[in-house]
């Protein structure tokens, strides 16, 4: 190529042009007046793209109120603990529950920055302007993160519900807290190696680290407060067993011996403590969970009627490096340091979406990833090409593909949600999709947003699937030899 300035410069000429173009068209002064004045967003926001995206399901999961992670990058967290709480809220009949999420961001915070000193001890060799030492330094102990951290915090400390560690300043707006704490890590990020040069051994150095991490521990702490050791757990069952029009229970286990009409063995019997007998009060008598002194991995095992490590990570990443029907493996990238990196298995589009509707159409939330910022409206709560007409509006179409997008950086996964619905067209296929966000119920509609089926194909790159809904050859590939990946290569940055 010309090393000529003025070959690479824009010319004055050209620019006259350009103008010219562009006031002739008057399809582009009413875009410009419309972009100006409202926002590329609204200005390109279709209505019969709107109306083709009903927000009714043939397949739909109560779920319980809507979380929002305001200000922070814990998205992945919510998702997570979203289609955990949906699994306890229907095992144990609660109208509503919410986890916890400050109580993992403490140990994804204290975890996180264990991993990164030990990162540093690692590539103690590694010059600083490395490709290798600046991923390790980019985000010592960022918010954003992966399924499978969630699943190594939740086997090392369990989990509480929010009321036993309720939400802070500093969980719902982290910047500052992750600033310190990461500009922390990286000055002792740079005394190790100074120690190092000067010739101190490796257990010189790791008696260093256990003492910086006295120091995290006392900034998460000031930042969050102390996470509990043990809590108090209080909650109310569903009372589900709904009379009939003459008052009697409509299902019961007496057996022949019980007196109520349309008994089965559905549900709990009411014969003897019919409510049409006694005075009607303001008590609330619907039976109560009550745990006294219950640690969290405790509350985990008993409540959560669901193993984190029964659960697979598919990626759909069509790309000429990563083959399809391989498990792959993502160096320096675990959160939990003994509990060993990221690992997704590729699949083709087909395996991917059946793994999504076999679990979806057998009652079970699914944690997914992809780029939210793509023809997306937040507000509104859509998530569609055809919504969102950018290319009316700037008169060009955008082409690229999925491979495109991964493969040059421009839709990598950037934000986890919950699918808690799907609709199916008259030929059994999915045309739109439910999604559960973490951003508050003033986003979207109600929290909720619809995806069209096309944007799933384009823009959705990864699905948490538990294995019983894998078919044979794919759980077969998560016992294979993975292939290691560089913490650069695509589908590798953190969702937030």
């Amino acid at each position: 190529m010309t090393t000529d300035a003025s070959a690479r410069a824009i010319k004055p000429e050209l620019l006259r042009t350009y103008t010219e173009d562009f006031n002739k068209d008057r399809a582009n002064l009413i875009a410009a007046d419309a972009a100006v004045s409202a926002g590329v967003l609204k200005a390109a926001t279709d209505y019969r793209g709107v109306r083709a995206l009903p927000r009714d399901f043939s397949i739909e999961l109560k779920q319980g109120s809507i979380t929002n992670q305001e200000r922070s990058g814990r998205c992945w967290m919510f998702a997570s603990l979203n289609t955990l709480r949906y699994e306890l809220m229907h095992r144990w009949n609660l109208e509503d529950f919410e986890f916890s999420e400050t109580y993992l961001f403490f140990w994804d915070a204290m975890e996180k920055s264990n991993t990164y000193l030990e990162n540093v001890l690692r590539t103690l060799d590694e010059p600083t302007d490395s490709r290798l030492f600046e991923a390790i330094n980019w985000g010592p102990s960022d918010d954003g993160g992966w399924w499978q951290m969630f699943a190594a915090l939740v086997n090392k400390y369990g989990l509480v519900p929010k009321s036993a560690y309720p939400e802070s300043e500093n969980s719902r707006n982290s910047d500052d807290f992750k600033q310190y704490l990461n500009s922390k890590l990286r000055e002792f990020a740079a005394e190790l190696r100074r120690r190092s040069a000067a010739g101190a051994g490796e257990d010189e150095l790791r008696t260093l680290k256990d003492e910086y991490m006295g120091t995290v521990y006392r900034i998460c702490a000031v930042s969050l407060g102390e996470p509990p050791e043990k809590f108090d757990f209080f909650a109310r069952t569903k009372d589900d067993a709904e009379a009939d029009a003459d008052g009697k229970a409509e299902s019961c286990k007496c057996g022949d011996s019980c007196k109520c009409e349309g008994k089965s063995d559905a549900k709990a019997c009411k014969c003897d403590k019919d409510k049409s007998d006694k005075p009607k009060t303001g008590k609330d008598e619907r039976p109560q969970i009550r745990e006294i002194g219950i640690t969290p991995l405790e509350f985990y095992k008993k409540y959560v009627p669901v193993d984190v490590n029964d659960f697979a990570t598919l990626a759909n990443a069509p790309l000429k490096n990563r083959p399809f029907n391989r498990r792959y493996r993502i160096r320096f990238s675990a959160n939990v340091v003994e509990a060993g990196d990221m690992e997704f298995v590729n699949v083709p589009l087909d395996v991917f979406k059946k793994a999504a509707l076999d679990q979806l159409t057998a009652g079970h939330p699914i944690w997914f990833a992809c780029d939210c910022t793509q023809f997306a409206l937040r507000k509104d709560g859509f998530f569609d090409q055809s919504v969102v007409r950018v290319d009316q509006l700037f008169g060009t179409e955008f082409t690229g593909d999925k491979a495109h997008g991964l493969e040059y950086g421009d839709s990598p996964s950037n934000h986890a949600m919950t699918f808690t619905g799907v609709n199916l067209g008259e030929d059994g296929k999915p045309n739109r999709w439910k999604v559960e966000n973490s951003w508050g119920k003033d986003a979207g509609k109600d929290g909720y947003y619809v995806m069209s089926d096309a944007w799933f194909d384009r823009y959705v790159t990864e699905l948490i699937i538990r294995k019983e809904y894998l078919d044979d050859a794919t759980r077969a590939l998560l016992t294979t030899e993975p292939v290691e990946l560089d913490p650069w290569q695509p589908l590798t940055r953190r969702c937030r």
